[in-house]
């Protein structure tokens, strides 16, 4: 009778240990130049916009606690975390995620929802919960909540994508997210929403005609939402026309940002020197930290920060031409098209090329939920090319092979 029970643990603990040099395996193994890049430049995206942060937050931190570093030990600590989030993401296989994509986006679409009722107030938008002393924002988790489940609803009806109704539901999955968003009146993250749905959706191979009728329908209800507002109308209203009197100073902000940018001249007035930061522009640590960048580090630091967006891009894209499986394509789509189309629209808003829409600059901005959820999704990335470093002929095989809606050649053998 022993013996059988001595067996049952050897096998045991033999599991437990295969399982644990795997682990170990996924931890420590060598990674892809590609996996290398990408985490290269979201590191270096963090510790600048910690230094950032820092000198943008510095005069309104002192002014709120009488500590210069108040905000800067908050976001010094949101980045931890959000560092925590990505290693931990980044070694959890493709299954794990497939298998509680479902449960995200139900937890998150539940969160949302009680922003609704119980939510806080800010800056007019109704988009934070109170948790603890700590503010959340659900809508930055719910992007990548959406972008799983969608992934794994797309991924599983493969063989059906010329069937309408298949789009017509990955649809409903998304407006029920961005209507719940857009009820705490934050237009700005409803858009970045419906971008990266959008091109989701399309890179996931959406039918033309198809495509074509949701931006008819963008065209219309954007402009509704547009106009829902009376802040918003005055904020639209002022950036179509900067000359004309502004009695409510709805073109303050973005007038000053105008102003930081245009006095860091090529070089910068020097890191720390910002005049701006002292109380001239509101949120100036969140949605206008590219003004003090622009103003302190002059044309060449803003320009180095595009850069680094730019190699951010391409880092997602590279990783992204290497993946096969169908799910994996889907989520490192939607995660480059919201983080990078996020980083445009900070900086056209900052440069009035866009009305002010109240959306941080992607893992550079003062803010725990946006820094999190972004980190968290990009050791999402991480762990598809681990995976494609893992089995690199499942790549050259997908190259290879015919599409998968391809046609059989009409050519005929004599």
């Amino acid at each position: 009778m022993a013996r059988p029970a001595a067996r049952q643990r050897k096998s045991s603990m033999a599991e437990s240990g295969a399982k644990l040099e795997d682990l170990f395996g996924r931890i420590f193994r060598a990674q892809s130049i590609y996996f290398y890049q990408l985490l290269g430049v979201t590191l270096f995206l963090v510790a600048f916009g910690l230094v950032m942060v820092l000198s943008a937050s510095s005069i309104d931190s002192l002014k709120a606690s009488n500590n210069s570093f108040a905000i800067f030990g908050k976001q010094a600590l949101y980045a931890l975390i959000g560092l925590v989030a990505l290693s931990i993401a980044s070694i959890l296989p493709r299954s794990w995620w497939q298998g509680r994509a479902r449960l995200f986006y139900m937890g998150a679409m539940v969160m949302q929802l009680a922003v609704l009722f119980i939510g806080k107030e800010i800056n007019g938008n109704r988009n934070w919960i109170s948790i603890f002393g700590f503010s959340i924002q659900p809508s930055e988790f719910l992007k990548i909540a959406v972008v799983l489940h969608v992934s794994v609803y797309l991924a599983n009806r493969t063989r059906d994508l010329d069937d309408t109704n298949t789009w017509k539901r990955a649809g409903v999955m998304m407006a029920a997210a961005m209507a719940l968003v857009l009820g705490g009146k934050d237009l700005g993250t409803m858009i970045i929403m419906w971008l990266m749905f959008v091109g989701l959706l399309s890179l996931a191979g959406l039918p033309g005609k198809l495509l074509r009728l949701v931006t008819v329908v963008s065209a219309v209800l954007i402009p509704i939402a547009l106009m829902s507002s009376s802040s918003r109308i005055g904020r639209i209203t002022a950036w179509l026309n900067p000359g004309a009197p502004d009695p409510n100073g709805y073109n303050w902000q973005s007038e000053h940002g105008m102003w930081a940018i245009s006095a860091g001249r090529i070089f910068g007035a020097g890191l720390g020197e910002s005049k701006m930061k002292w109380s001239w522009i509101p949120e100036v640590e969140n949605d206008f930290i590219f003004a003090v960048i622009s103003e302190e580090l002059g044309l060449i630091g803003a320009a180095v920060v595009i850069a680094l967006f730019v190699a951010l891009a391409i880092s997602f894209f590279r990783i992204w031409q290497r993946t096969v499986d169908d799910f994996s394509r889907f989520v490192v789509s939607g995660i480059m098209i919201w983080i990078i189309f996020q980083a445009l629209i900070n900086m056209a808003v900052v440069l009035r090329l866009l009305p002010v829409l109240g959306v941080p600059l992607p893992l550079i901005s003062a803010g725990g939920s946006s820094l999190i959820a972004t980190l968290g999704a990009i050791g999402v990335v991480l762990a598809v090319e681990r995976e494609n470093h893992a089995n690199p002929l499942a790549g050259r095989q997908g190259r290879m092979a015919p599409a998968r809606n391809a046609r059989p050649s009409a050519r005929v053998s004599r």
